[in-house]
């Protein structure tokens, strides 16, 4: 069964260490994807495509940063993807969508532990099903090497970045 992802109430996001006390929270507003799912609501196939200049942490200076070729490069790969190779049972109802996520030229292999969050019919007679998903990478491993060191020790930006999407998707109809 073929569903659309509904962008306008869902939310693809990261955090990051910052100085090694805080975390700096940022969002990737462009996006777009397919997802397949059987009636009972259990996901077969996901695939979503992030513009990566589309980063936006509220600050335009590190927002434009992170788009440089310090970090995404967003002018030579303007596409961060995601594509589901294996969706399989996990623990206390959640499950594991494995799957390649590519960054920059660097594709491997993600798993993100999802939830299912319910059914509904909207106003239009619409029916939608959400779904929540996290997972943590380390960025090194993806090119994503720009750093600083800090004067007093450790480093200004962390090597683990921390995912989550919250998802609504509509049935085609």
């Amino acid at each position: 069964m073929s569903w659309s992802f509904d962008s306008s109430h869902s939310e693809v996001s990261f955090s990051v260490r910052h100085m090694m006390i805080a975390k700096v929270r940022g969002s990737f507003p462009t996006w777009s994807g397919t997802v397949e799912a059987d009636d009972a609501g259990k996901l077969t196939a996901l695939t979503v495509d992030i513009d990566t200049a589309s980063v936006n942490t509220r600050e335009a200076q590190r927002d434009a940063h992170l788009a440089s070729a310090d970090f995404f490069n967003s002018a030579a790969f303007p596409k961060m993807t995601f594509v589901s190779t294996r969706i399989a049972p996990a623990q206390d109802g959640e499950f594991d969508i494995t799957g390649k996520l590519t960054i920059k030229d660097v594709t491997r292999e993600v798993v993100l532990r999802a939830t299912f969050n319910g059914t509904g019919k909207d106003p239009w007679g619409n029916t939608r099903r959400g779904y929540g998903a996290k997972t943590r990478v380390n960025r090194t491993e993806f090119g994503l090497t720009w750093n600083a060191a800090l004067e007093l020790g450790g480093v200004l930006v962390g090597e683990d970045v921390d995912i989550e999407l919250d998802v609504q998707i509509v049935q085609k109809a």
